[in-house]
């Protein structure tokens, strides 16, 4: 039976998962594909993704390619892999793969949104996708410290590299990473910030998020910001932003 390389979109509720990533104790977004694929071809495929989302991230946009054997069609191998899926994972689309295509080093633009809700009160339908942030927040403020993100910098401050990144070729240093957009934006009482880049860090996103936070919030000048990016010093950080309000959104290819 031939292989074929495969590639997919997939989308995930990451609040019970313990990451994109396998591991050998616990539940993985990774895991429960390959355990899917398994029971499906009968074979023993690895899957790679485009980003390693931490604990409790979501996905709308995850790309993950894989070689499988198969001799049906792949609208038959979707509705299989749907059909046995977990609840929080789905296949939205599945095509072949161009040779030497890689989900993650073939990868122009990756696409992320964290959410906030800004209320006094939480909102239990929303616990599991977004920040409850209970004091107000001034949108000036926020899109001003997103705007200082924008551009090629050292971004040593948010993150850290995971294992392999370092030979991505769309980067130019370990910790060196082009943004192309980021932008605050409220519609009542729910902030998204939307951030566009060639890659990110570990905890990058985050750690973007909960900094910009502080600024909007008051507690931060937007210098203070500035200083903190040029500083390359992690430790000088606001805490990362929860996981819940983070979801990667899309992934651009050439």
């Amino acid at each position: 039976m031939d292989t074929l390389y495969l590639r997919a979109t997939i989308a995930y509720d990451g609040t019970d998962f313990l990451g994109f990533q396998w591991q050998t104790t616990g539940r993985t977004v990774q895991g429960v594909l390959e355990t899917a694929l398994a029971q499906v071809t009968q074979a023993t495929p690895r899957v790679a993704a485009a980003g390693r989302t931490d604990t409790g991230v979501h996905a709308q946009g995850q790309v993950i390619g894989f070689h499988v054997p198969w001799q049906h069609p792949l609208a038959d191998l979707q509705r299989a892999l749907n059909a046995v899926l977990p609840a929080d994972v789905a296949v939205l689309t599945l095509g072949p793969a161009e040779p030497g295509w890689h989900p993650r080093f073939s990868a122009v633009r990756r696409t992320y949104r964290y959410t906030v809700l800004n209320r006094p009160i939480r909102s239990p339908l929303d616990r599991r996708y977004a920040h409850l942030v209970a004091a107000p927040l001034d949108p000036a403020r926020l899109q001003a410290a997103a705007a200082l993100l924008v551009g090629e910098h050292d971004f040593a401050s948010f993150g850290q590299p995971t294992q392999g990144e370092n030979t991505m070729p769309e980067t130019t240093g370990r910790t060196v990473r082009v943004i192309f957009s980021a932008a605050w934006r409220r519609a009542d009482d729910r902030f998204t910030f939307d951030v566009i880049g060639n890659a990110f860090l570990r905890g990058m996103v985050r750690r973007m998020v909960g900094c910009t936070l502080q600024v909007g919030l008051g507690c931060w000048s937007v210098e203070r910001l500035a200083a903190l990016l040029a500083a390359r010093e992690r430790s000088l950080s606001a805490p990362p932003a929860p996981a819940c309000g983070l979801c990667l959104m899309q992934v651009d290819y050439e």
